[in-house]
């Protein structure tokens, strides 16, 4: 082999010996770097999971405006009721009852467990059968009825129990999108390291799925 032959073979062999070691030291950060994809990737897992939890918040808190607007009109119906003779003190009573038991019924936003939900629900509902039970009753008031301040509180009650419905429908659809990302895996492991837990929805069997049919 001539010296220009013997030369090439030189740095060739020199360029495949600086070549692995290049791959050698590009190995050992392989590790090193598949932990910070694995981190990174938990990072977004854990960002995304907590921006739906937020979400469910902020529904929650749409449902309480409205419950809370529901239940400012209900003083104001019971003084009015109240100005008719031989009205059923028992049927006002149970409205300030109801009325008392679902203001007391709080939930934190962050303990939105299935088992709260149902009894802030069952709350509730009580609320709305007592209301219901009250225009019933007033239905053997004509004078009552013809009443423009009575009229205005049952126009108002029924805008708000419609709002009550939508609210609920948007709450169970953020509850659904946040429960969906912590169950299925891997995002399961990222909601147990965060502490994420299943959130409750309002039960659309127990009628919850409408606004309660308020007649006029």
């Amino acid at each position: 082999m001539n010296i220009a032959g013997r030369l090439l073979k030189n740095l060739y062999l020199r360029a495949n010996k600086t070549q692995l070691k290049e791959m050698e030291s590009f190995k050992k950060f392989i590790p090193w770097i598949i932990l910070g994809v694995l981190v990174l990737w938990g990072i977004s897992k854990y960002n995304g999971i907590a921006g739906k939890d937020q979400e469910v918040k902020k529904a929650w808190g749409d449902v309480e405006s409205d419950y809370q607007r529901r239940s400012d009109l209900i003083p104001n119906l019971v003084s009015t009721v109240k100005g008719y003779a031989n009205f059923e003190q028992e049927t006002l009573t149970k409205v300030i009852e109801a009325r008392a038991s679902a203001t007391q019924m709080k939930i934190d936003p962050t303990n939105l467990t299935p088992e709260k939900l149902a009894q802030f629900q069952q709350a509730q509902t009580g609320l709305s059968s007592a209301i219901g039970r009250l225009l019933v009753v007033s239905e053997n008031y004509p004078e009552l009825k013809a009443n423009q301040n009575f009229l205005d509180l049952q126009a108002q009650l029924e805008g708000t129990e419609n709002r009550i419905s939508v609210s609920r429908k948007r709450f169970n659809e953020a509850v659904q999108g946040f429960n969906t990302a912590i169950v299925g895996f891997p995002g399961n492991l990222v909601a147990k390291i965060g502490g994420f837990t299943e959130k409750g929805f309002f039960k659309a069997a127990e009628g919850a799925d409408k606004a309660p049919e308020v007649k006029f």
